[in-house]
């Protein structure tokens, strides 16, 4: 059972317990569909000796079945609840990892409990260990998520985007994304022209135009795990400098991951793909990492930038997404999630990395 590394790993590094609020840490370690508890405290307490509880409102009681939990309803005060679970689990003090997303409100008050000489650190220093190195299972997951954004961009090539808004094409994908997997793993980036050069673009009212390059950054999840694509494409004829700048970060996203392999570092990977622009003069148009890990989150360990200093290692699993972008021109992005497997990288979505002129 995965709360039972993490134990291990709690005993290794010294630590006496652990708090985890909902979110993918709580999936990760239970398989518990408890990710989003609103304004009501909701905890899984672990101590080093293997032992733990999860508190949790009431209206849970029904979805949290053959697990140890305490439940709380409205009207009573959770934090006496907790009080006793912490007492049952003989955390009274000590080094204690807390899940790195918990409301600051329930932290406060989880400090307040009985006025205990808690030290905190974060969870994820911990945990991280854990969920870079996907399991058969995880990839399994990874791999369908993949498949559909690679679907989706095969089906997205037949509709008329000429003349399309940039937030109607966003929701027609995400629309075909969620009739095809568990949902979105983020909104849907569509950026056209000149506002393809700012890399988090938020869909808008522009119109697609005639010689637009055009971003497309989607996602989607199957059982809780993520995939990321981009892929940007033009709809009529581009310009040269365009088509240039296109084809730079294709080669720089190819050398990147020809680069993957176990025992090298994160920052390898980035530099691949830096050297690359560099050299053709684009350099200073290349404004983010190469790349960020993807699992249960979209983006998460290990991330692929100048200071990556995690060493790959079968099991990992990422992005690698170059771009260059042209204040008052454009931009191009192309992103793959990519495993590691057998020792070098493998990527899992597929969709055509040529340039497709519409």
């Amino acid at each position: 059972m995965r709360i039972e590394k993490l134990v291990g790993l709690m005993k290794e590094r010294g630590f006496d317990g652990a708090l985890i609020s909902p979110g993918t840490n709580l999936y990760y370690l239970t398989g518990l569909h408890i990710h989003e508890a609103g304004e009501r405290l909701t905890l899984l307490v672990i101590n080093a000796d293997g032992d733990y509880r999860l508190l949790a409102p009431s209206l849970y009681q029904n979805v949290v079945t053959n697990f140890p939990a305490t439940f709380w309803r409205d009207g009573e005060n959770p934090y006496d609840k907790l009080a006793w679970i912490l007492a049952e689990l003989e955390l009274s003090s000590g080094k204690l990892l807390v899940e790195d997303t918990m409301r600051a409100d329930w932290l406060i008050n989880v400090l307040r409990v009985g006025n205990r000489g808690f030290e905190f650190y974060p969870l994820s220093s911990a945990i991280r260990e854990l969920r870079m190195r996907k399991d058969p299972h995880e990839i399994d997951m990874m791999k369908h998520a993949a498949k559909v954004v690679d679907r989706v961009f095969e089906e997205l090539l037949g509709w008329n985007l000429l003349g399309m808004r940039e937030r109607e094409l966003a929701l027609q994908m995400e629309l075909r994304i969620r009739e095809l997997s568990d949902g979105i793993s983020f909104e849907p980036i569509v950026a056209s022209g000149e506002n393809a050069a700012n890399p988090h673009h938020a869909p808008g009212d522009r119109r697609i135009r005639e010689g637009d390059m055009v971003i497309l950054d989607y996602g989607a999840k199957w059982h809780g795990y993520c995939s990321d694509m981009t892929r940007t494409i033009a709809v009529g004829k581009p310009g040269e400098k365009l088509v240039e700048i296109y084809n730079v970060v294709k080669e720089a996203q190819e050398n990147a991951y020809r680069a993957v392999r176990t025992g090298v570092k994160a920052k390898d990977i980035d530099g691949a793909a830096r050297e690359t622009i560099a050299k053709a003069g684009y350099g200073e148009y290349f404004t983010h990492r190469t790349g960020h890990g993807l699992g249960l989150d979209v983006h998460e360990e290990p991330f692929i930038g100048p200071d990556g200093e995690v060493i790959l290692e079968n099991g990992m699993t990422f992005t690698i997404e170059p771009g260059i972008y042209v204040p008052g021109l454009g931009g191009v992005r192309i992103e793959d999630d990519v495993e590691v497997v057998n020792g070098k990288g493998k990527r899992l979505t597929r969709a055509d990395r040529e340039l497709v002129i519409l």
